[in-house]
């Protein structure tokens, strides 16, 4: 490495944009807002005065605009913003690997760019990730000179940087869309299989108070009426529960323990703790919805069937593992008798599968119940 005071320098100053550049990225949670603080960094600097960023389309044959620096009038055109050009072709022919210095005469956007524009010089990095093409960013001088060697290294680092932001900022995307599809996909499997359940219920109790009315046993085809009714309101509150599902977000902007101390309702009869064990690390989106509709679930059984005095939620974080279980001190089951496979431990077991953990339900007739979820991380759908 050399000692010459001028090049240390430049390494301490290249150091110091990316250091800045990858600060701006990890604070950065949107990709267009990535993209406009990077150019804004790298044009303040690098002494530059104007940047753009194309992005390629999942077709990976058309581009847009998205993000854009102090972008000259003559490129602010629609039609100069919708054509292909001189780089992007290069970019698509793989025959820009690495940043490169691209003239004013060969770039089709800029060469009938009017005398005394700031626009004279322009270079090209290409963004790529995992072999895939994601775009390319552009950044210009009102200089004629070209970029330095060292500039255009630093620059095609700048851009392994932005590249990794943006396939981190899809993927994430992508979860979440995922996530999404699959959650309002077992919600309406919930919703349908609770709607025929209880019109079954119902239809039933109706049958037989219609007929208990023709032979004349007018009280037991009231009672049967009656329990048609339950049966109709109890369907229904549990249809307009699915349907908040569907419309909240679970989360908010919480973390997962905090989001479950939410779900403690004021006119709940018991009284409900948290107790959290290892370190409260960030889990995959999908993993802190899944975890917290479950728990959800488990203390509506509680308020409907447990008759219970105290509720205790025990969150175990490991590395490899995340373990929660709901104690309440109710009525309990037993355990020797099968287990009620009403939709809401239907809805437990299908959230735990799409997780790849396990659920495991404990009780003893009036000593309470158990329900404890392992879901291992790193290994998820």
């Amino acid at each position: 490495m050399s000692n010459d005071p001028a090049v240390l320098a430049r390494r301490n100053h290249e150091l110091m944009i990316l250091n800045q550049i990858a600060e701006a990225l990890n604070r950065s949670t949107q990709l267009d807002q990535a993209l406009q603080t990077v150019l804004e960094l790298v044009a303040e600097l690098l002494g530059l005065h104007t940047g753009w960023v194309w992005l390629l389309r999942e077709d990976q044959t058309t581009h847009y605009l998205a993000a854009a620096y102090h972008l000259p009038p003559v490129l602010c055109h629609p039609q100069a913003l919708e054509d292909d050009c001189y780089c992007l072709e290069r970019f698509r022919d793989d025959d820009l690997e690495r940043a490169a210095n691209i003239s004013v005469i060969r770039c089709t956007r800029l060469r009938h760019v009017p005398q005394g524009t700031e626009v004279r010089f322009h270079s090209s990095i290409p963004l790529m990730a995992h072999g895939r093409k994601l775009g390319v960013f552009n950044v210009a001088s009102p200089d004629w000179c070209e970029l330095s060697a060292d500039d255009l290294r630093l620059l095609h680092t700048v851009g392994d940087l932005l590249s990794m932001a943006i396939e981190r900022t899809r993927l994430f995307e992508r979860s979440l869309s995922l996530g999404a599809v699959e959650e309002r996909n077992r919600i309406a499997r919930e919703i349908h299989d609770t709607l025929a359940q209880g019109l079954t219920a119902v239809l039933l109790q109706l049958e037989t108070a219609d007929a208990l009315f023709e032979t004349g046993a007018t009280e037991r085809g009231r009672a049967k009426i009656q329990q048609a009714l339950q049966w109709t309101r109890y369907n229904l509150d549990e249809a307009r529960r699915s349907v908040l599902d569907l419309r909240a977000a679970p989360l908010e902007g919480r973390s997962l323990v905090e989001a479950l101390a939410t779900l403690k309702h004021e006119h709940d009869p018991f009284s409900f703790d948290i107790q959290t064990i290892g370190a409260l690390q960030p889990l995959p989106l999908r993993i802190e919805v899944g975890l917290l509709r479950i728990v959800q679930e488990a203390l509506n059984n509680v308020r409907q069937h447990a008759q219970a005095n105290a509720v205790v939620i025990e969150y175990h974080a490991t590395p490899t593992q995340i373990e929660i279980c709901v104690h309440d001190d109710g009525c309990g089951f037993d355990p020797t008798l099968p287990k009620p496979q009403h939709f809401g431990l239907i809805g437990m077991n299908e959230r735990t599968r799409l997780l790849s953990g396990s659920l495991e339900i404990k009780s003893t007739l009036g000593a309470g119940t158990e329900v404890c979820i392992v879901v291992p991380l790193g290994s998820s759908k």
